[in-house]
C-alpha cells in the first residue's frame, strides 16, 4: 500500500481540552500491533486467539509515519507520556526506529514501553539508544510452572528474568514489573516477587485482575482485592505510603524500607475513574477513550483522506471533549446485553 504521508510542524500550542467530567488529556498509550507471542489466559487466550484468528494485516496497522503525526498532535493538546504497548510492541519490526521518532516531538517528557520481556536481552541496547526512557516487564509469577501456566506459551520465567537483567544493563532504571495477581492462581507469590525486586533498580506493581474485554472470563471471584495486597506485604514490610506523583496515576505507591517501591493498580475495588487522563490508540488507528470501550474512533480514515493538522487535532479536542466515561465506577459483575468491550490485546493494558 502506497500512503501519502503529509508532513508538517506541530501544531501550535492552544487551550488543553477536558472532558465533560472536568479530566485534562495527559497520557497516550500506542498498541503498535495486536500480535503477541504469549497467550496470556487474562489477556489472549489460547482458545480465542489461536491459529485461525485472523490478526490485523500489514496495510491495517498505522505506519510509523503516522503513529508521529497523531502523537505529535496529542501532545499539542496535551499530552506529556506516551506509552507503547500491543499486543506484544517487541514483535512490531523495526520498533526502536519508531521510538526515534517519537522522541524527537517536542514536549513529549515521557515515552515509555510495556512488554513482556521475552525479547529485551536482544533488545534492551537498542530501545536505549534510540530514546526510550523507561520500560516496563510483565512478569505474574517467579515460579516457573505457573509463570508457564499464565502465559500458556510454554515460555519460561528464567528468559523474561533475563531479559530484565538486559533492560537494567542498558540503563533502564528503574524496571517496572507488573504484576497481575489472580486468586488461586499466583497470590501466593506476591511477597516473593517483592523479595526478588528489592532497591532502587526496580519498581513493582500488583494490578487487580481485571474485565477488559469479552473473552478472558473474569468473574469477581477472580480478584485478589488491594486490600489483601497490602496486607500480605505488610506481614514482611513496613509499607510507607506515597502522594501520588502526578493528577491521574493510577498505582498507590508505598516506599520499602531499602528504599525500593511497590504499588496496587486497584481499577475493580478503588476505582480511579474521577482522575483517569489517558486516551488509547489501538495499532489499527482506533481513539478509546476508556480500557473498557464499547467502541473507537476511527483516527486512520481520517489520516489517509488527507485531513489537515488542524482538522484532526479538531476532532480530538471536540471527542475528549465529550468523553465521560467511569466504567470502573460503574461495574458489575456482569452486564447482560451490552456491546461486547475492546479486548485487552488490541489497546494495550
Amino acid at each position: 500500500m502506497t500512503t501519502r504521508t503529509r508532513t508538517s510542524p506541530t501544531p501550535e500550542p492552544a487551550e488543553k481540552p477536558v472532558d465533560s467530567l472536568g479530566r485534562p488529556l495527559h497520557d497516550l498509550r500506542i498498541s503498535v500491533t495486536d500480535r503477541c507471542n504469549f497467550r496470556c489466559t487474562y489477556c489472549m487466550p489460547k482458545e480465542v486467539f489461536g491459529r485461525a484468528y485472523k490478526f490485523l494485516g500489514r496495510d491495517e496497522l498505522l505506519t510509523f509515519e503516522e503513529i508521529t503525526r497523531l502523537a505529535r498532535i496529542f501532545v499539542s493538546l496535551g499530552v506529556v507520556k506516551v506509552r507503547l504497548t500491543g499486543g506484544e510492541p517487541t514483535v512490531r519490526r523495526d520498533l526502536p526506529k519508531l521510538i526515534g521518532m517519537l522522541r524527537e516531538i517536542d514536549g513529549l517528557r515521557d515515552l515509555t514501553l510495556t512488554t513482556n520481556g521475552s525479547r529485551l536481552r536482544e533488545l534492551a541496547p537498542a530501545l536505549k539508544a534510540s530514546g526510550l526512557h523507561r520500560a516496563t516487564v510483565s512478569l505474574d509469577s517467579l515460579d516457573d510452572a505457573t509463570f508457564r501456566a499464565m502465559n500458556d506459551a510454554d515460555f519460561p520465567v528464567s528468559l523474561v528474568l533475563d531479559g530484565i537483567e538486559a533492560a537494567r544493563e542498558a540503563g533502564f532504571s528503574p524496571v517496572k514489573i507488573n504484576v497481575v495477581v489472580k486468586r488461586g492462581v499466583n497470590e501466593d507469590g506476591i511477597v516473593d516477587i517483592v523479595r526478588r525486586f528489592q532497591g532502587p533498580d526496580y519498581i513493582v506493581r500488583f494490578i487487580e485482575y481485571m474485565d477488559v474485554g469479552t473473552t478472558n472470563g473474569w468473574r469477581m471471584d477472580d480478584v485478589v482485592p488491594a486490600a489483601e495486597i497490602v496486607s500480605r506485604l505488610s506481614e514482611h514490610y513496613l509499607l510507607k505510603p506515597l502522594e501520588p506523583a502526578y493528577r491521574g496515576e493510577v498505582a498507590r505507591r508505598f516506599e520499602l524500607p531499602d528504599g525500593g517501591e511497590v504499588g496496587i493498580i486497584a481499577s475493580v475495588t478503588q476505582p480511579f475513574c474521577g482522575d483517569c487522563t489517558r486516551a488509547r490508540l489501538s495499532a489499527d488507528g482506533k481513539l478509546y477513550t476508556c480500557l473498557f470501550a464499547f467502541r473507537g474512533h476511527d483516527l486512520r480514515t481520517l489520516l489517509r483522506s488527507d485531513k489537515s493538522d488542524e482538522e484532526i487535532t479538531g476532532f480530538l479536542r471536540g471527542t475528549w471533549a465529550k468523553r465521560d466515561d467511569r466504567y470502573s465506577e460503574l461495574r458489575t459483575e456482569s452486564t447482560p446485553g451490552s456491546p461486547p468491550k475492546v479486548e485487552m490485546s488490541y489497546i494495550g493494558g
